[in-house]
């Protein structure tokens, strides 16, 4: 909300605005234009995979699939415009929700377009990655719940009652509580029954210290945004704690809080995916490469 207009930024083009303005102006500023311009650059490389597909890829669900995040990069870019000049709440939560469910479409297209993916041969052993896939289907189910619960608390409304917003909190915890335990038991199931296969390990590794931060994040977001445990009782290295609001620890704590929350979405989803791939025996299908036509299979 630094900037009031869309798509326009003060009166100018996007992307003729005055660099001198947008890297030395106020931070908030920066903040603001800088993430238009990504945005930017997102549906850019969301438009050159969507080509790409269409010209090299002869997979249908593919190529649909690229479609697919061509129309939801500019659907978030459109959310975000709207939630400019609407100036209203729940566009926000629409809009914070919607950015890590591209964020997680956008790695599944990494992935499906990858050399692992048409190189990767069925495993020797499916019964193991048929243990993995569910679990890990759920974990992701899971996170963007959580991911809701959490834009919802960032916006709760000025009526909001004091027991409304507890309830909200302890919903959230125990969404936390019930992520934490799949998490956990994916990311062991993993380790333990795909010990081949490095990229499913080493997601399952990521995804356990990613839970780990998340929670140490929370906290850190509860002290900066609220207060102290009040079980913790008065002691000296706490009682000089304050919050403030909007300073530079507390932004920066709960916007890595939201980041990793986005993080732990993606290495479920990715974990959902390859342990997929590795169920089913690869379809043989041609990818063209340069202009010679050679055909990579699969």
């Amino acid at each position: 909300m630094a900037v009031p207009d869309w798509p326009t930024t003060y009166g100018y083009n996007m992307f003729l605005y005055p660099w001198q303005t947008w890297l030395l102006g106020p931070w908030d500023l920066f903040i603001e234009h800088g993430h238009r311009l990504l945005g930017s650059l997102s549906g850019v490389l969301s438009i050159a995979l969507c080509v790409s597909l269409f010209r090299y890829d002869e997979r249908r669900w593919a190529r649909w699939l690229g479609v697919v995040t061509l129309a939801a990069v500019i659907a978030q870019g459109v959310l975000g415009g709207m939630r400019v000049r609407l100036d209203q709440n729940t566009l926000a939560m629409i809009h914070g929700c919607t950015g890590p469910a591209f964020f997680a479409l956008a790695a599944v297209m990494a992935t499906i377009t990858s050399r692992w993916w048409r190189e990767v041969s069925q495993s020797s052993r499916p019964e193991d990655h048929a243990r993995v896939m569910p679990l890990a289907a759920i974990t992701s189910v899971l996170s963007y719940l959580q991911l809701m619960l959490g834009a919802q608390l960032r916006h709760v409304p000025a009526e909001a009652t004091p027991s409304s917003f507890r309830a909200m909190v302890l919903l959230h915890l125990v969404m936390a509580a019930v992520l934490t335990f799949y998490a956990g038991g994916v990311a062991i199931r993993t380790l333990r029954n795909c010990r081949g296969q490095r990229l499913l390990t080493a997601l399952a590794m990521r995804l356990g210290l990613l839970i780990a931060l998340q929670l140490l994040l929370g906290g850190g977001v509860w002290v900066l945004n609220y207060q102290w445990p009040q079980f913790l009782g008065e002691h000296s290295w706490n009682a000089a704690h304050t919050n403030v609001q909007e300073g530079w620890a507390q932004v920066i704590v709960t916007t890595m809080h939201m980041a990793v929350g986005s993080l732990i979405l993606v290495a479920s989803v990715l974990l959902t995916v390859r342990s997929g791939r590795l169920l089913a025996r690869p379809r043989r299908h041609t990818v063209a490469t340069g202009s010679i036509g050679l055909g990579v299979a699969a």
